[in-house]
């Protein structure tokens, strides 16, 4: 995005269709919430990765020695009734009057038998009574009781003080633009704080001209443009290039400053460390970056509760010029509006203004072989992925040299079934222009002589084309340049995008794309050239999906600045080969309630084991030798019913599983999912019983 304002042109192969130029009147930052103004002045602070830093006050590393209710009243009763004995002591002098001796010193004989004298003996009386309720309140614990019992904010001690937040109207006050104010913009952040303070500015702005102040920063030539559109559109300048500035509909809660969406709240509970208990828990492109596995049966809640808010935040990230996103799902699956996105491809629909590009925009026949080899055979055990890719090679090289395009779906089927007209017809192409592509008929001859040879995976890639090759996608994955295909290249992109894949009646198809998308995903992730936009893929149900190849490109995700959503109702939906690697190659791994204790085994070993403290209690019946103890002892038997016994407490540290497979299984309450996270600078959040907020 320009930081002049102007829309960047689209390549072609996005198929984007401009928007309206007037965007809807924006609203306020948060939902329902305060101005933006206050949204931005709110203090933000973490101590660990997925803390929603929005007014977060960090709590103790451990928790603190909590006294029993009832041992603190005991003791306050014992000490009050200690005070008022020492008092009486005292004002019956019956330790003397040694206690008087302050008051006759400082006052003078004159005050005897006079007013001054009864009001400084008061005064002193009252002097005694607060040392006195002062030492034994301190003793019996007082403020501590009153606390417990009244709860009063007056006396409640904080763990750490709350960040400070800027003064309104201050130096470091973000709505005045003090960033801008530094290098002489003066007008401009008076222009920008203007649009904040009338109410023409959202969270989306801020955060987009935020951004693109960041790219003028990296590129010192850009800020004339930038200053120039910010006094010309105000809060419109450097509008993302659909012209949208916000979302039609927000399900979720979102923090575009911190770039994070609310997922829910950490259980107050001792299954989660001290330090995150009754914390807010959110997600952002620190943690998605090192790629997010959930696992759960079907109506917990997945989509709604974790793929729909992540996929609502990168494409509000993407508004903001910060970030792009694609969520893959069955048709009707509620990954949002149509207005959300920017691209929406409804596969085997013909009303589906956009089509999928089959190669991934590459120009290479060897690469886009691979992905395709990838995507048809790479599940089919007993084929190799990379013997494919050659055979695929063999025929993709030459057409496109011969008709300067990738062959449609009916013609590479054809080619892979060696229908005789269309081979000879595409060897009289080549051999039209003599020796210069001798090259390219050696890679046909090749071909025709592996066919129908022993592990030849010709059949099998045809038998994967056939399902493409259906009336059901008939005016789809063109190649011809007729039709409008989207392609992952446009990751360079701020572009938010939707695939609907047909799962009802072409499932193995559905699968297929699936796998096609991933790997395509992969390869135009790493080839990126301006990496500065966080990349990402969500995948609403990934079953099926997943090849040993694609879970290595999707380990090296992180290192290109993108990352990968993956839902699964069972672990069970990937080979088994796959499953241990597959959760060594992501950093967030979620188990929503109702995994099975198989699941949970897995993500138990994952999880690994803590050291923990445990205490052990022996009860030891009391044999009494003396004939009064024994009588005693026989008669608290009779009232209580049980032996008189001693009890033996041993503490020992012991190695224990962080989550078992069986309470995973059976002790996660429904609208609750276990998750660890790990950042991509490589912190660590222990595995996290989370309540999911849901959608608003």
């Amino acid at each position: 995005m320009d930081t002049d304002g102007t829309h960047e042109t689209r390549p072609s192969h996005t198929g984007h269709i401009p928007r309206p130029a007037t965007p809807p009147k924006p609203s306020h930052a948060p939902k329902a919430g305060p101005t933006l103004g206050d949204w931005l002045r709110v203090p933000r602070s973490s101590d660990g990765p997925g803390v929603w830093t929005y007014g977060h006050v960090p709590r103790g590393a451990e928790e603190p020695e909590v006294t029993p209710t009832r041992q603190l009243v005991s003791g306050a009763l014992i000490s009050l009734l200690a005070g008022m004995l020492l008092w009486s002591l005292l004002v019956n002098m019956y330790l003397g009057g040694f206690w008087l001796w302050p008051l006759y010193m400082f006052t003078p004989d004159s005050w005897a038998r006079t007013t001054a004298a009864v009001v400084a003996s008061y005064v002193w009386y009252g002097i005694v009574i607060g040392i006195l309720v002062f030492g034994f309140g301190r003793l019996g614990r007082w403020p501590e009781l009153l606390r417990r019992l009244f709860r009063s904010r007056a006396v409640r001690p904080l763990h750490s003080a709350e960040p400070a937040r800027p003064e309104v109207g201050g130096d470091d006050d973000p709505v005045r633009w003090p960033q801008l104010r530094g290098v002489g913009l003066g007008d401009v952040a008076d222009r920008l704080e203007g649009e904040a303070g009338g109410g023409r500015m959202n969270d989306v702005d801020y955060a987009r001209i935020l951004r693109a102040w960041d790219s003028v920063r990296v590129d010192p030539s850009r800020m004339r443009a930038f200053a120039d559109s910010v006094r010309d559109k105000g809060a419109g300048a450097c509008v993302h290039p659909s012209g949208d500035r916000d979302l039609p509909v927000r399900a979720a809660r979102h923090d575009l400053l911190a770039r994070q969406v609310l997922l829910g709240t950490v259980e107050d509970g001792v299954r989660n460390p001290y330090a995150r208990r009754g914390t807010s828990l959110a997600l952002d492109p620190d943690v998605l970056g090192t790629s997010l596995l959930a696992v759960g049966p079907s109506g917990t809640g997945k989509t709604q509760r974790l793929v729909r808010p992540v996929v609502e935040s990168l494409a509000l990230q993407a508004l903001a010029g910060q970030a792009a996103v694609v969520a893959v799902g069955a048709a009707g699956a509620q990954l949002g509006p149509d207005a959300a996105y920017d691209v929406v491809v409804r596969i085997g629909d013909p009303g589906s203004v956009y089509d999928l590009d089959l190669y991934g925009g590459a120009t290479d026949p060897d690469e886009a072989a691979t992905l395709l080899a990838e995507a048809f055979v790479g599940d089919v055990p007993g084929i190799d992925v990379r013997r494919a890719a050659t055979a695929l090679a063999q025929l993709l090289g030459p057409f496109r040299t011969a008709y300067g395009r990738f062959p449609a779906v009916p013609e590479l089927r054809e080619l892979l079934d060696q229908v005789p007209a269309a081979f000879d017809a595409l060897r009289r192409e080549l051999a039209a222009d003599g020796a210069a592509h001798h090259a390219m008929l050696r890679e046909l001859d090749a071909r025709t002589r592996q066919h129908g040879a022993h592990g030849d995976p010709g059949p099998a890639l045809a038998d994967r084309v056939a399902l493409l090759d259906r009336p059901a996608f008939a005016g789809f994955f063109d190649t011809t340049g007729q039709g409008r295909p989207f392609s992952l290249r446009a990751l360079e992109h701020p572009i938010r995008v939707r695939v609907d894949l047909p799962e009802r009646g072409h499932a193995d198809a559905s699968r297929m794309l699936a796998r096609l998308l991933l790997a395509q995903f992969n390869a135009a992730a790493a080839a990126r050239a301006d990496r500065s936009l966080f990349a990402f893929l969500a995948f609403d149900d990934a079953s099926h999906t997943l090849t040993p190849e694609t879970v290595r490109g999707v380990q090296r995700l992180r290192s290109a600045h993108a990352g990968v959503l993956l839902t699964l109702r069972t672990l069970d939906d990937v080979p088994e080969v796959l499953r241990t690697p597959l959760l060594g190659a992501v950093g967030c791994r979620m188990a929503f309630s109702g995994v099975t204790t198989w699941d949970g085994k897995r993500f138990a070993e994952a999880w690994g084991t803590e050291w923990v403290e445990t205490r052990d209690v022996t009860h030891r019946t009391v044999f009494a030798d003396q004939p009064l103890t024994r009588a005693i002892h026989a008669f608290r038997k009779l009232v209580t019913g049980k032996a008189v016994t001693t009890d033996a407490v041993t503490v020992r540290q012991v190695e224990r599983e962080r989550w078992s497979a069986s309470d995973l299984a059976h002790a996660v309450p429904p609208g609750h999912a276990v998750l660890s996270l790990t950042s991509v600078k490589g912190e660590r959040a222990a595995p996290l019983l989370v309540r999911l907020a849901g959608t608003a």
